[in-house]
């Protein structure tokens, strides 16, 4: 029994001893490389290097100011199972940092196994002082960066905001946040026993952090400021809920101020009703803006030699097309019936008017013709830009303008589109086309960004030139003339000061709901330019006002704002007066 014993133990023995020469020979030999890599990783330290966030500037006249700040701020980190209750009452959990808590005392000490708690967050750096020269058991400060809006909710949909994952989210935040952000950097070190940086060895890693740009808008923080609180006022006294505008400079596409109320405040950015609030109307909302477009639909005739302002159409009140009546909104108005010029069609804004241009742009007065709905489809989208992406550095969406043959009723939806309805833009497309109408004929791609604050000193970014014509030199003189005569015609008298050359054009279109036109909401806009006689226009300005399940007019409520922004641009540019 004593030999048989013997001879199996010998066996498990040799049996044991090979598997564990099998295992050390796949250990250092087949899995050699993957164990070493786990080796030097218990022994590696890897810390990444946070990049600064760049700030956001704004010009203030010929300098650029801070709006948009980095503030630094702590957060609070402790180890439940070492901590002492006590001294979290005394230190942390005070009626000084209640604002900054996240978690009650009771959370920390219910589970004594963890190791690892956040308890408070943007604490501010007088806060961290005092917790750390009171150097509590078991408490972490871990520093941090904090967006700063010292103008509060100026610009606020412009801005947009950082998230508490660091990201930017919508507006100039979002979308520049790659600039914006920077590379964060690694720092890799091998490490001893007790976790202490070792400071030689070839593995030793130091990549730097590449700080984000501090990115310098062309939006000037005085006209932002000034126009807001015009919209503001009118909105109030009209008794309107929603509003947008832009100021543009027409000779090179640079944006001046963009305004969305109601706004939010991007430092406390959870405080709202909806994510309505965020969105930059002016290049993310297409929509119908009615007859502002009739100066595109008169721009693409007269640059065609179809016709000038003089040219004369009979107006009847209406027209018939594809079955459809399709009517002035002064429809009954017997005193402009009969013969009227393009002129009068731009003054008065008859639906005929515009109607009649398509027509003479496909080369028969009597009626529409594909030939006219290419043609105008081709300057809408190819020339001015309606319909597509200018560009912009911002999130914008493309809208629509629907296509000249696929389809039926395409006579009756050009006709519409004549006078800006049955096709959807932004804002910042027809400011955009509105500014190549009167700058002479040349298209910018609009800007937001004047350049980049390095070392202290503003960097402009280099200038581009136009990047296309839409229309002739003469038919932009042409067009200039004809919206100084419409706003001259629409009761300007009184508004508009001696020396000064101000034109511009209202739309007022009515609101699609459940699939059809309704009467009984409209959203109302005004487009305008303004600067001394005898030059070119020195700036540009469209606003849009509205309140829902509400009749809202141009020349109501559009119009008046405009007048109050096209004099305080006069002032603040400091434009002086022509002859």
């Amino acid at each position: 029994m004593n030999d048989k014993r013997l001879k199996f133990l010998k066996l498990m023995f040799y049996a044991v001893a090979a598997v564990i020469l099998v295992r050390l020979f796949v250990i250092q030999i087949i899995q050699k490389n993957e164990w070493v890599a786990k080796a030097e990783a218990q022994h590696t330290m890897e810390n990444t290097i946070k990049a600064k966030r760049g700030e956001i500037y704004m010009m203030d006249g010929s300098e650029p100011v801070a709006v948009v700040m980095n503030k630094q701020v702590y957060t609070i980190i402790v180890d439940p199972m070492i901590i002492d209750e006590d001294e979290l009452k005394n230190v942390i959990f005070t009626d000084d940092m209640k604002d900054n808590l996240i978690v009650e005392l009771s959370d920390v000490t219910a589970d004594k196994s963890l190791r690892y708690m956040v308890v408070a967050k943007n604490v501010s750096r007088e806060q961290a002082k005092k917790i750390e020269e009171k150097d509590p058991t078991g408490v972490w400060l871990k520093g941090m960066t904090k967006r700063v809006y010292p103008e509060g909710t100026l610009a606020a949909r412009l801005l947009g905001f950082v998230n508490d994952d660091g990201e930017g989210q919508y507006g100039v935040e979002g979308s520049l946040d790659e600039e914006l952000s920077g590379k964060d950097g690694l720092l890799k070190t091998i490490a001893d026993v007790n976790h202490v940086a070792l400071s030689i060895g070839n593995d030793n890693v130091k990549i730097p952090a590449e700080d984000g740009k501090n990115v310098v808008l062309s939006v000037d923080r005085n006209i932002q400021k000034n126009v807001e609180k015009i919209v503001a006022q009118k909105m109030q006294e009209f008794g309107k809920d929603q509003a947008s505008a832009l100021v543009m400079n027409p000779r090179n596409g640079e944006v001046l101020a963009m305004v969305n109320l109601p706004s939010y405040d991007p430092a406390n950015y959870g405080n709202v009703d909806g994510a309505e609030v965020y969105t930059n109307r002016v290049t993310t909302d297409p929509y119908e803006p009615a007859s502002v477009c009739k100066g595109f639909t008169f721009a693409t005739a007269i640059d065609l030699g179809a016709l000038n302002a003089q040219t004369t159409f009979y107006n009847n009140g209406y027209e018939m097309v594809d079955g459809w009546m399709i009517k002035n909104s002064t429809y009954g108005q017997s005193n402009i019936l009969g013969v009227r010029t393009i002129q009068d069609a731009f003054n008065w804004s008859l639906n005929t008017g515009s109607m009649y241009a398509l027509r003479a742009i496909g080369g028969d007065t009597t009626q529409i013709n594909e030939k006219g709905r290419k043609i105008l489809y081709d300057y809408f989208v190819n020339h001015f830009g309606l319909g597509q992406e200018t560009g912009i550095e911002l999130f914008e969406a493309k809208g629509l303008i629907n296509d000249p043959i696929e389809g039926d009723g395409r006579d009756s939806m050009y006709a519409n589109m004549t006078f800006g309805q049955n096709m959807m833009v932004t804002m910042i497309q027809v400011a955009s086309g509105y500014a190549s109408l009167i700058n002479g004929g040349e298209y910018y791609t609009p800007t937001i960004v004047k350049g980049y604050m390095e070392d202290g000193v503003l960097v402009e970014k280099e200038a581009k030139g136009p990047v296309r014509r839409t229309v002739k030199e003469e038919t932009s003189a042409q067009m200039r003339e004809m919206l100084w005569g419409t706003r001259s015609a629409q009761r300007s008298y009184g508004v508009d000061r001696d020396g000064y050359y101000i034109g511009g054009k209202t739309g007022t279109a009515q609101v699609i709901r459940n699939g059809a036109y309704s009467m009984d909401e409209w959203v109302a806009t005004y487009i305008g330019f303004g600067g001394r006689s005898g030059e070119m226009p020195q700036y540009l300005a469209m606003v849009r006002i509205w309140k829902d399940g509400e009749t809202t007019g141009a020349e109501q409520y559009a119009m008046p704002v405009f007048n109050e922004i096209s004099n305080y641009l006069i002032d603040y540019l400091k434009i002086r007066p022509g002859a």
